[in-house]
């Protein structure tokens, strides 16, 4: 029999995870999950872990709770590591001591993890404290939405109204105006603060403030829906002082990222924390050329190459795992000097125990040509490992001054197999190669990109753009992400 972990997820923002719940499910079997869980979360699984999707939304249940219960029991007689993986905390309105309950009857180990609860990250990230020395010195906890199997409330409304200083409601949208109603009937003042926010710590944030006495109708006006937290207390006034979520330069802007899936989370982590909502469009699939005798060979006699010149991180991560397979290290190439194509290709030679003796001042190929420039090409030997379609323009160069090149497909880069649905239409676009928008156009269609922003990461990539008949409304003035990240957050402060 395995053991179960009730792991806690957090209100949202996949960052807001303990180290504890992070580590779980990276060993889990099976993970069993929520609606309020962010999905980028199961990305950190093992390979091989089964997921199943329970969750349950306003009106709609995925799965009722009691087939949740059997479930969990059947998968952890199943499998070794079990996670339950919960919105929130599992033991505030999660419904986790109903799910405990039934692990403790049927005998089954498990371990609570505790997580960050809405209750209290919301209200942070809306810029309100829940407690004040000024303002606030008590705080309470309040479904909004009681067992429908109870005959009458069991909430003490009265002493809730004139009792702790800050309320916080859970699940309570649809039931505002009954909740709103017997607070100001039990005592509370009318023009005491309110307010609600709706997918709170997530770049969609949205908050609506006004008083107990307009809360209701100012929510519905807004067209607030779950998943959302009331908040009521003369605490709301903090957060004309002290909001900061909504203030992050690109807060509340869907920015498509289109590169390869492995190569997205950098890129999604600097748009992320400028407040973006980022959809991940991949358009490429990068795999690498296998086997590969070309690489293999180049590999054996690598002591006769002067110069090795890597134009992407790709093409050093399967150099490398071939030199390393072939049982050689970095002292195999000291006789060459190493060129890469930019910063980021430079830090990954880096962490494998090679400082580049050249990085381009420009970021392309044009850039490395001019670093070529300053070197003697003829009777010297280069080696390429690069994609399998790819520009010719430095070994045309190299050739063209009397040196030698091999150049070594490693990898291809193939449409992928399936789209990823997007609900939503991003404000802006970001392409980071010719391939990235040939490939999204094939995929997508030429529509996708009417009405939106385009983001380029430097002229090479604008140029297909203009080829396909589209215009680079933002361009990179640095060619690599830090840079196009820049130039976006330029682009859209200058609008604003």
């Amino acid at each position: 029999m395995g053991r179960v972990y009730l792991v806690g997820a957090g209100p949202g923002d996949s960052k807001l995870i303990t180290l504890r719940g992070l580590e779980l499910i990276q060993r889990a079997d099976v993970i069993i999950y929520d609606f309020l869980v962010n999905p980028r979360l199961l990305d950190f699984r093992r390979e091989g872990a089964e997921i199943i999707y329970v969750g349950k939304q306003a009106s709609r249940h995925e799965l009722p709770q009691p087939d949740i219960n059997h479930l969990i029991v059947q998968k952890a007689r199943e499998k070794e590591v079990v996670i339950r993986l919960k919105g929130g905390d599992p033991f505030v309105f999660g419904r986790g001591g109903e799910e405990a309950e039934i692990l403790a009857e049927n005998g089954i180990p498990f371990e609570i993890v505790p997580g960050i609860t809405s209750a209290i990250a919301v209200p942070a990230y809306a810029g309100i404290p829940l407690t004040h020395r000024e303002y606030a010195s008590t705080v309470a906890f309040i479904t909004g939405h009681e067992d429908e199997k109870k005959t009458s409330s069991t909430i003490r409304w009265e002493e809730l109204a004139t009792g702790p200083d800050t309320l916080v409601f859970l699940m309570g949208v649809k039931n505002l105006k009954t909740i709103k109603d017997r607070l100001i009937q039990g005592g509370r003042n009318a023009d005491t603060g309110a307010c609600v926010i709706q997918w709170g710590t997530l770049p969609r944030q949205k908050v609506v403030a006004g008083t107990l006495a307009d809360i209701d109708v100012l929510a519905q006006k807004e067209g607030i829906k779950p998943p959302a937290v009331i908040l009521i207390g003369d605490v709301v006034k903090l957060r004309n002082h002290l909001s900061w979520f909504e203030h992050r330069p690109l807060f509340g802007k869907k920015i498509a990222i289109t590169r390869a899936p492995h190569q997205s989370l950098k890129l999604g982590e600097f748009l992320t924390e400028k407040g973006a909502d980022v959809l991940y469009m991949p358009t490429i699939t990068i795999t690498p050329i296998e086997p590969n005798r070309g690489l293999e060979h180049a590999i054996d006699n690598i002591q006769a190459y002067s110069f090795i010149l890597f134009t992407s991180t790709n093409g050093v991560s399967i150099f490398f795992d071939s030199l390393f397979r072939r049982g050689l290290d970095t002292r195999a190439l000291s006789s060459a000097k190493i060129v890469p194509i930019g910063p980021a290709t430079a830090s990954l030679l880096q962490s494998k125990g090679i400082i580049p003796d050249f990085l381009p001042d420009k970021f392309t190929s044009e850039g490395i040509i001019e670093v070529l420039n300053a070197v003697e090409a003829a009777g010297k030997k280069f080696l390429i490992p690069r994609a399998e379609e790819a520009r010719d323009i430095i070994v045309q160069y190299i050739r063209d001054r009397g040196g030698t090149c091999d150049v070594i497909p490693v990898y291809r880069a193939s449409l992928p197999k399936e789209t990823v649905p997007v609900s939503e239409k991003p404000d802006i676009v970001t392409f980071t190669s010719s391939s990235t928008v040939r490939n999204f156009i094939t995929l997508y269609g030429k529509q996708a990109l009417e009405d939106t922003l385009i983001a380029s990461i430097g002229p090479v990539t604008t140029g297909t753009l203009k080829d396909h008949g589209f215009q680079a409304h933002i361009e990179a003035e640095r060619y690599d992400i830090p840079g196009l990240v820049d130039a976006i957050e330029q682009y859209v402060r200058g609008r604003s």
